[in-house]
C-alpha cells in the first residue's frame, strides 16, 4: 500500500513537471513571436518614413473647371503665385493655351510645403493629357496620351423616329450616331431616308479605363437596312490608311455625299437629346427643297471649284459649284454665303459653304438644292454618281477574310434585342 502511494505521488509530481515545461515553452514561443512583430513593424515604419515625409512636403490640389473658370481663379482661389502660372502658360504654349480651358476637365495641382507648383496636369481631352514639371531650369511641359483597354462590342436596334433616340440616351450613344451617319453618309439621306423600322447592326471598340466604360472608339463594321435595302460598311487599311469599304471592296467614299445638309450639323445644331429631322420635298422642277431652321448650316456635297456665288432673282443668296465631269450643284436661298467662298476658289466635300435662309422666292426658310449636268437639271433622287475606289487587287484576299470575321460577329447581333451604348457601360466587368 505504501508502495503504491509512493508511485501514485510521483506520477503527480512528475505530470506536474511536465506541464510546466510546456508552459514555458509556449511562454517562450509567445514572447520570441511578439518580438519577430514589433521588430517587423519597426521596419516597416522605417520603410514607410520617406514616403511619409515626402507626402508631408507635397499635397495635392485636385478640381474640375467650373463654367467659365480659368487657371487664373484656381491660381487665386489655393494662393499660389501668379508669376508661376506665367511660366507655366509659356511651358504649355506649344501643347494647349491654358487660356482655353473646358468646363469639366479635371485638374491636378501638385505643390511644396512653400505653395511652390511641382507639377501640373491637365486633361485637355478624352485622349490627352497636358503634364507641366518643374525642373532646374523652371518648367518643362509634354502631353501624354491617355491610356485605354480596348475592347469589342456588339451592338443593334430597330429604327424608331430617327437614329439618335434609337441608338440610346447620352453623349456617347449621340457620337456613336454621328459615327454611323458619317460612314454612310455616301449613300443615305440620314435626315430623310430613313424610316421605321430600319435596323442597324455595330462592331465596334469600346475604350475601358480603371474598369469603366468611358467612350467609343473605331466602328469596326456595321451594317444598316434602310427601306429594305441593305448597307455594309469595313474598316480596312490600304496604304497605310483606314477607310471604310463595302462588301465588293468599294470605298464607301465617292464624290458627292446623299445630302447637302450634314446629319452631324444638324444634329449638333439642334441638341444631342432629340434629333429634329429636315423635311425633303420633291419640285418638277427636279430640284429638292429642304425645310429646315435658318441658320442651319450647308455642305458641298462634292469638291469642285467654287463657280458662283452671290445673289440671283429668285434664288436670292446663291452658291454653284462646277465639280469634276461637267457636273454643277446649286445652293440656292441662303440667308448668308460663308466668308472666304467666292468665285474661283475651291470648295471641298463637306465643307460649310452657307446657311439655310428664306432669300429670293420663298415662303419660308429651307435650301433650295440642284444637280445639273451642263445646263440640263437631273433628279438629285435618281441620279447615281462612281463608286469609290476600289482596294487594290492585291489586298482583296486579305480583305475577305477580314470581312469574313466581321460578317460573323455582325450576325450574333439581333437589332431586335436592343443593345445601347448604356447597356455596354452597365455590363459587369
Amino acid at each position: 500500500m505504501n508502495i503504491y502511494r509512493n508511485w501514485e505521488y510521483n506520477r503527480k509530481l512528475n505530470s506536474k513537471g511536465v506541464v510546466r515545461k510546456i508552459s514555458i515553452i509556449i511562454a517562450s514561443l509567445i514572447v520570441t513571436i511578439l518580438l519577430l512583430l514589433n521588430i517587423f513593424d519597426a521596419d516597416k515604419k522605417e520603410e514607410n518614413l520617406p514616403q511619409q515625409q515626402e507626402q508631408k512636403l507635397y499635397r495635392e490640389i485636385n478640381g474640375i473647371v467650373k463654367r467659365g473658370e480659368t487657371f487664373f481663379e484656381v491660381f487665386k482661389r489655393f494662393g499660389l503665385d501668379m508669376a508661376e502660372l506665367f511660366k507655366i502658360r509659356e511651358a504649355a504654349a506649344d501643347i494647349h493655351h491654358l487660356k482655353k480651358v473646358r468646363p469639366g476637365q479635371q485638374y491636378t495641382i501638385v505643390v511644396d510645403k512653400d505653395n511652390r507648383v511641382n507639377s501640373l496636369l491637365y486633361w485637355i481631352n478624352d485622349d490627352s493629357i497636358l503634364s507641366i514639371t518643374r525642373d532646374e531650369k523652371g518648367f518643362a511641359g509634354e502631353r501624354i496620351p491617355v491610356e485605354y483597354e480596348r475592347r469589342i462590342e456588339h451592338i443593334g436596334g430597330i429604327i424608331k423616329d430617327n437614329l439618335v433616340s434609337s441608338v440610346g440616351e447620352g453623349r456617347e450613344n449621340f457620337m456613336l450616331a454621328l459615327q454611323l451617319s458619317d460612314i454612310f453618309a455616301w449613300d443615305i439621306d440620314f435626315t430623310s431616308d430613313i424610316r421605321n423600322g430600319d435596323t442597324f447592326k455595330v462592331v465596334v471598340e469600346t475604350l475601358y479605363r480603371d474598369g469603366e466604360f468611358r467612350k467609343f472608339g473605331d466602328t469596326l463594321a456595321a451594317e444598316f437596312v434602310n427601306n429594305g435595302k441593305r448597307y455594309s460598311a469595313y474598316r480596312f487599311e490600304v496604304n497605310g490608311k483606314d477607310s471604310y469599304y463595302d462588301a465588293d471592296g468599294k470605298a464607301l467614299k465617292k464624290a458627292f455625299l446623299k445630302a447637302p445638309l450634314n446629319f452631324r450639323r444638324i444634329s449638333s445644331y439642334f441638341s444631342a437629346g432629340r434629333f429634329h429631322p429636315v423635311l425633303k420635298i420633291y419640285r418638277p422642277h427636279h430640284g429638292l427643297d429642304y425645310a429646315a431652321p435658318a441658320g442651319t448650316p450647308v455642305s458641298a456635297v462634292g469638291d469642285g471649284e467654287v463657280f458662283f456665288a452671290g445673289r440671283k432673282g429668285q434664288y436670292g443668296n446663291l452658291v454653284v459649284i462646277k465639280h469634276r465631269n461637267g457636273w454643277k450643284t446649286y445652293y440656292g436661298h441662303l440667308s448668308k454665303i460663308e466668308k472666304g467662298i467666292w468665285k474661283g476658289k475651291y470648295a471641298e466635300q463637306g465643307q460649310i459653304i452657307g446657311y439655310v435662309g428664306a432669300t429670293g422666292l420663298a415662303t419660308g426658310p429651307h435650301l433650295h438644292y440642284e444637280i445639273r449636268t451642263g445646263k440640263k437639271p437631273v433628279n438629285p433622287l435618281k441620279v447615281k454618281f462612281p463608286g469609290g475606289e476600289p482596294i487594290p487587287k492585291s489586298l482583296m484576299a486579305g480583305f475577305e477574310e477580314h470581312k469574313n470575321k466581321l460578317d460573323h460577329k455582325l450576325t450574333l447581333i439581333d437589332p431586335a434585342v436592343f443593345t445601347s451604348a448604356k447597356k455596354v457601360a452597365d455590363k459587369k466587368i
